[in-house]
């Protein structure tokens, strides 16, 4: 059965749902396109397809008509998002393995660019990134890390 870009499927929002109950991260991603919606909505079909084959993550498309809570931004008129679970037990390996395939995507053409937000913190991640762009996405990563996890888990390091 297609999923519509209009809003998620009836699972879609169940899976979402879920994993937000179940204590798994949340993570909106958006490709911005410069207004070009037709181009914006092909490249966040392939994004998520992309990620969608990932172990460990739920992908789905955001409801764009849901209002969001207090103190999240929600996409704009017309703007397509995703939004990424990744799951509870696994969740720190998860959001590595979430930055680094958004990385390999935008990598397949230089022009692309991927703004990945998790409690209220984001960064744009592009197809060249330059050694400061590098930097705040390792910084961005430090960051979120210590949101992420369910406890400290540095006994195994």
């Amino acid at each position: 059965m297609p999923k519509s870009l209009n809003g998620p499927d009836k699972q879609t929002g169940e899976r979402e749902g879920q994993h937000m109950r179940d204590g798994g991260a949340q993570w909106t991603l958006t490709v911005p396109t410069g207004g070009d919606t037709l181009r914006q909505e092909r490249l966040t079909r392939d994004l998520h397809d992309s990620l969608e084959r990932a172990e460990g993550l739920v992908v789905g498309f955001h409801d764009a008509e849901r209002p969001t809570g207090p103190g999240h931004k929600g996409t704009g008129v017309g703007e397509v998002a995703l939004w990424a679970a990744t799951t509870a037990a696994v969740v720190r390996p998860a959001s590595q393995v979430l930055i680094t395939l958004i990385k390999e995507w935008c990598a397949k053409e230089r022009h692309r660019k991927v703004v990945v937000t998790i409690a209220g913190d984001s960064v744009e991640i592009t197809g060249r990134p330059d050694a400061a762009q590098e930097r705040m996405v390792r910084e961005f990563q430090d960051r979120v890390s210590g949101d992420n996890g369910p406890g400290p888990d540095d006994s195994a390091a």
